[in-house]
């Protein structure tokens, strides 16, 4: 077998016009959207290049330390850089703004980086997450 790789994400969601302009806000690109019978059911995104995903595995027991709204059970959470610690605020701060709620405000994380997550319109979780800064990690005890 060769190697694989994640290369596509499909959210089942109830609005494609509000899931669409929710997340062209954090930088995806669905293209100029032209006008197509498809508009309400189906939207793609480029994927502009060789784009790395990291995939995480966090247990239902450790996720409120990270996501103190996290509505409990499993689940998803979709993550997003930005480009500083300052960023996160903002961008956070503008989406609540504007209605979208947010699980858990910005915080220094454990591991060093600014971090917060809001929800998308059908309630998945999206985390905005600044660079790493070493100097502000910090040890967490695992749950019990």
């Amino acid at each position: 077998m060769g190697t694989i790789r994640l290369d596509q994400l499909n959210l089942v969601v109830r609005d494609v016009p509000a899931s669409r302009a929710f997340y062209t806000r954090l930088g995806l690109d669905f293209g100029p959207g032209e006008a197509s019978v498809w508009d309400e059911h189906h939207v793609s995104s480029s994927a502009g290049g060789a784009t790395p995903v990291a995939v995480d595995l966090d247990s239902i027991a450790f996720t409120p330390q990270w996501n103190e709204g996290w509505p409990s059970g499993s689940g998803v959470v979709l993550g997003f850089k930005v480009e500083s610690r300052d960023a996160v605020d903002e961008l956070v701060g503008a989406l609540a703004q504007d209605g979208v709620p947010v699980q858990q405000a910005p915080f220094d994380a454990f591991w060093g980086a600014r971090y917060a997550v809001v929800a998308d319109p059908d309630g998945i979780g999206v985390g905005i997450m600044s660079p790493v800064d070493p100097d502000r990690r910090r040890e967490v005890s695992p749950p019990p």
